[in-house]
């Protein structure tokens, strides 16, 4: 149908609260849930389509139309800068990006001529914020197991997010500085808010009104 939205969620922690977001207002498709296999659900009677992605993946879908909306944290859309329109703060999932090193290390570090090594999963955001420091960094770029870089020498910080911090302070890690606080955001397309203008509105506006009434 030509008024169908389709809604990329992100497979993961934001997955749960994604769900319990879309059931609360009556617009979860039947079958969806957290252990399914599936990857694509239709709610007919609401013109609804959900399909189920990596987090990262979940930009490109929309930006590139394949999904007309889409939920994402924060720190996914800093890193990947991808050109959506963000009408809503979706309040759950709170994280935030911090520079972290060993514990021995000063809060406030002596910073020299040479480049410090930074290890994380967020290669843009970590070089956008020593940039704007005036610090030389190398930028080490790693998939997972960031914690472990400082430990066995592959870097002296490094840049990551983290909800408690308990995983830090089990690797005899420290929090250094906060780059950026991070939750969960509603994407939507630019094309798809001029051409599904009243649809698309619609749901911002039933979504934004349970915002903070759901919990992870």
């Amino acid at each position: 149908m030509k008024d169908t939205v389709t809604i990329a969620l992100p497979k993961g922690r934001l997955l749960n609260p994604s769900i319990a977001l879309f059931r609360k207002n009556g617009l979860l498709p039947r079958g969806l849930k957290t252990d399914s296999r599936k990857l694509l659900f239709e709610n007919a009677p609401n013109r609804i389509r959900m399909v189920i992605v990596r987090a990262v993946d979940v930009p490109t879908y929309v930006e590139y139309g394949a999904a007309d909306m889409g939920i994402v944290g924060k720190d996914v859309l800093l890193e990947q800068e991808p050109d959506v329109y963000e009408p809503l703060d979706l309040r759950f999932g709170s994280c935030r990006i911090v520079v972290a090193g060993p514990r021995t290390a000063a809060m406030t570090p002596s910073w020299s001529s040479a480049k410090l090594k930074i290890a994380t999963k967020y290669p843009k955001i970590a070089e956008r914020y020593f940039n704007e420091k005036g610090l030389p960094v190398e930028i080490i770029r790693l998939s997972g197991a960031v914690e472990l870089a400082p430990l066995v020498g592959l870097s002296e910080q490094i840049v990551d997010l983290i909800t408690t911090g308990t995983t830090l302070r089990e690797n005899r890690l420290e929090e250094q500085a906060v780059i950026a606080e991070s939750t969960a955001r509603l994407i939507v397309n630019r094309a798809s808010l001029k051409t599904k203008t009243k649809t698309i509105t619609d749901l911002i506006q039933r979504l934004e009104k349970t915002i903070g009434e759901t919990t992870e």
